[in-house]
């Protein structure tokens, strides 16, 4: 039967129609989905950006005082509190924890040189941390040294043939690990740092008497009572024996008073070397035994007090 006349056209029309909303639904649909999915894209970045900035405190709260932000990004979750990736210390912290160990360095230091030797030994043997302490901030003061007097008697002890050496006041005992091949060197300070030393007060080492050929005493004069460190020095060295004493310039007030005061327990001055302008250097030789007694002559030696800055 053949179709009324129009009636092809009419249904390719709808037929159209109803293509063309089928297209526009379909391209709808996508650009919603597009539109949903760069929403979603762009809350994950937000997101990702604020982890970034955000410091990792532990508890959401405020930074510590004197710490930074900077301080506190990427450090590893695992480290235990100390150690080196969690101090977190300011430049302004670093600075007071030097000035807090410069004070602590400078008191132990006073405290050596205005106290007697032996009440000395017993305040470094009931805490040997002051030894450990007072000897890294010496340390410190020795690098800017234009020349350490230890050096220049570990030089001297290099060129002369064998010796039994004393080093009275050792510190860490370098002169024995430089020398110690060569002569026999006994070391003596206020705490056994290494093997190589004994603890003891040096006016009363573990020596018999005149077994020694050289007795040094570097920077060592610290105690009020320093002239029995030099009568021990005199007990312990055989006659003929050397003595060697590197002491601050500073701290002499009269060199030749000083010297008298040396020469009075059984030395004789051979050589002073004042070229040093930080230091003066004394070679005596022991010519007789040491008096029974003495007199101990005040303000021979000042004591060394590093200036508070």
């Amino acid at each position: 039967m053949k179709q009324p006349k129009g009636s092809s056209s009419i249904s390719t029309s709808t037929n159209r129609t109803a293509g063309s909303g089928s297209k526009v639904t379909k391209k709808g649909l996508a650009t919603q989905k597009a539109q949903k999915l760069k929403r979603v894209r762009e809350m994950l970045a937000s997101k990702k950006s604020e982890a970034r900035q955000e410091p990792q405190t532990g508890s959401g709260g405020d930074l510590p005082r004197g710490v930074s932000k900077a301080d506190t990004v990427n450090k590893p979750s695992g480290a235990s509190k100390g150690s080196p990736q969690q101090t977190g210390l300011s430049t302004l912290q670093k600075k007071m924890q030097q000035k807090l160990k410069g004070a602590r360095f400078r008191w132990i230091n006073e405290a050596m040189y205005t106290e007697t030797g032996a009440h000395t030994f017993k305040m470094v043997q009931a805490d040997p941390s002051i030894f450990e302490e007072y000897h890294q901030g010496f340390a410190a003061q020795v690098q800017k040294w234009p020349v350490n007097p230890v050096d220049i008697f570990i030089g001297q002890l290099q060129s002369r043939s064998r010796a039994v050496v004393a080093d009275l006041g050792c510190g860490e005992a370098a002169l024995s690990a430089a020398v110690g091949a060569q002569h026999t060197v006994h070391s003596f300070d206020l705490v056994a740092h290494n093997e190589r030393i004994t603890a003891c007060n040096i006016a009363d080492v573990p020596l018999p008497d005149e077994s020694v050929d050289v007795a040094i005493f570097s920077l060592a004069l610290m105690g009020t009572d320093f002239i029995k460190f030099v009568r021990e020095a005199s007990r312990i060295l055989r006659t003929g024996g050397e003595l060697k004493i590197a002491e601050v310039v500073s701290r002499i007030a009269d060199v030749s008073a000083f010297v008298t005061a040396l020469e009075g327990q059984g030395f004789r001055l051979d050589h002073k070397d004042s070229r040093n302008k930080m230091f003066i250097m004394l070679d005596l030789t022991k010519i007789s035994a040491r008096p029974a007694t003495f007199r101990a002559v005040p303000g021979l030696l000042k004591p060394c007090i590093y200036k508070r800055r």
